[in-house]
């Protein structure tokens, strides 16, 4: 492939040289000159969360593992892992990891599934993790628990594919071989998941996690459903109200079966057009039909235009039902990475960046802006943040401080350099070694046949060996 030149973010010298990049892209990113410490810095605020208090506004994203067993359960590397989370500083833990509720579920065959069978060693992920926090000397963090199915990107053992969907797309439906009805779920299948979250719930809280996120986000099933506007039944139609009609009856059992468990939903906020490599290697979007309503957040009519008007009334529908922590990402990792993800180096199956990472970043923090201050009681968590790199603490400490969201989420970050919120806090200079450079080895590894982990930057993958 043939790069297109972007600047990468460690040859800026200051903050100024990013600002003033930024003002050139026309994009708005605030960008602070120093970093504070705590206890005076925007970062370091406590924040009140259904009663539980933060100590801090810093999150650990949930991520896709893929060094479970066979069996759904967590192996030594996937504990290793969340004790390094434990060890960030961080104060609240998105999950750490998502997990599928059923085994056919599951993204890979080595991702966690939670059942009877393995819900004791999944609660053990959260006292290792409760453990390194204690010994790093900081204040025990909220823990939660991602609950997901990875429905048209479902790929549960070494066969391939095993795609269930919520209705036929017209363009990603060819991507995976599907030429008629069968991977579509039917209500009563429908009907049966939603046991299974709740029963999955259920589990998690009796294994002490403070709440579980019903993920809507990326792709995968429950965030397909909410374009499901050519979907016939109970689930699906050209309202919104029929589209979120799975997510509130999914409330509703959840809560009947674990009362008290607090909710949350990490939701793609928009989506795009699916991409591909152009003939140059750089990304282009699949020319659409219109109007284009198989996507979630954008306009129909000009699909090249996000509209946030849906998304918002599903985040205030949200609160309305008590639903106060959001989560806000972007698009699919299959098929617009450079949204959902941004990154100047692409993973092997990916495609050159089609903007500036920087555009990226921007319109993923403007959209958690927009919707906390559509929905101001909503407790906002941003996505994102990995592509800033020096001045990830920068950036978020002037948009903290600025009031665009409540908190920030770092993902790959925290795989590379999960100390850096303690070290942030701290007022410690940042390790440059262990920045993440978004290199995606990340995402590269699993694509090779190797577990997924940080092998430019972390001693201990780079031992295992580079994916290539």
């Amino acid at each position: 492939m043939s790069a297109p030149h972007y600047p990468r973010v460690a040859t800026f010298k200051s903050a100024a040289a990013l600002r003033e990049h930024c003002a050139g892209l026309g994009i708005e990113l605030p960008c602070d000159d120093a970093i504070a410490a705590a206890p005076d810095s925007p970062l370091a605020q406590p924040l009140d969360v259904g009663g539980a208090r933060l100590a801090n506004r810093f999150a650990i994203q949930p991520m896709e593992g893929w060094d479970g067993t066979e069996d759904g359960e967590p192996s030594p590397l996937t504990e290793r892992r969340w004790r390094r989370f434990g060890g960030s500083g961080a104060a609240l833990i998105w999950g750490g990891e998502a997990v599928a509720v059923q085994p056919e579920a599951r993204a890979n065959p080595n991702q966690l599934v939670l059942d009877e069978r393995t819900a004791r060693s999944i609660g053990g992920l959260r006292r290792l993790l409760l453990d390194a926090a204690a010994a790093a000397g900081a204040p025990p963090p909220l823990v939660g628990l991602q609950l997901t199915h990875s429905g048209r990107w479902s790929r549960p053992t070494a066969a391939g594919p095993a795609p269930r969907i919520a209705f036929r797309h017209p363009l990603l439906d060819r991507r995976l071989g599907i030429d008629d009805d069968r991977a579509v779920l039917s209500d009563a299948e429908v009907e049966t998941l939603i046991a299974d979250f709740a029963r999955a719930a259920r589990l998690a809280q009796a294994e002490g996690y403070d709440f579980v996120d019903v993920k809507h986000c990326h792709g995968y099933l429950l965030h397909e459903f909410l374009a499901a506007r050519s979907r016939a039944g109970r689930f699906g139609g050209r309202d919104l109200d029929a589209r979120t009609a799975l997510l509130w009856t999914l409330l509703d059992a959840v809560r009947d079966a674990a009362p008290g468990l607090a909710i949350a939903v990490r939701l793609s906020a928009f989506d795009l057009a699916p991409h591909r490599a152009g003939a140059d290697g750089i990304g282009v979007a699949e020319p659409t039909p219109l109007p284009y309503d198989a996507a979630f957040g954008l306009d129909p009519a000009h699909p090249e235009h996000i509209d946030l008007a849906e998304p918002i009334a599903v985040v205030r529908a949200l609160l309305a039902r008590g639903v106060r922590l959001i989560n806000i990402t972007s698009a699919s990792p299959y098929y617009a990475p450079h949204a959902q993800r941004p990154a100047t180096f692409p993973p092997s199956d990916g495609y050159q960046p089609p903007e500036d990472p920087l555009v990226g970043v921007a319109r993923l923090l403007d959209a958690a802006r927009r919707i906390k201050a559509a929905a101001p009681d909503a407790i906002v968590v941003s996505s994102g943040w990995s592509y800033l790199q020096d001045y990830m603490p920068h950036v978020a400490q002037a948009t903290v401080r600025a009031g665009w969201f409540d908190a920030v989420g770092l993902g790959r970050m925290a795989l590379s350099y999960p100390d850096l919120p303690a070290d942030v806090l701290a007022g410690r200079a940042l390790d440059r070694k262990h920045i993440c450079r978004t290199f995606s080895d990340c995402t590269t590894a699993p694509r090779r046949g190797l577990i997924s982990g940080c092998y430019p930057l972390d001693p201990f993958y780079k031992a295992r060996g580079m994916p290539r």
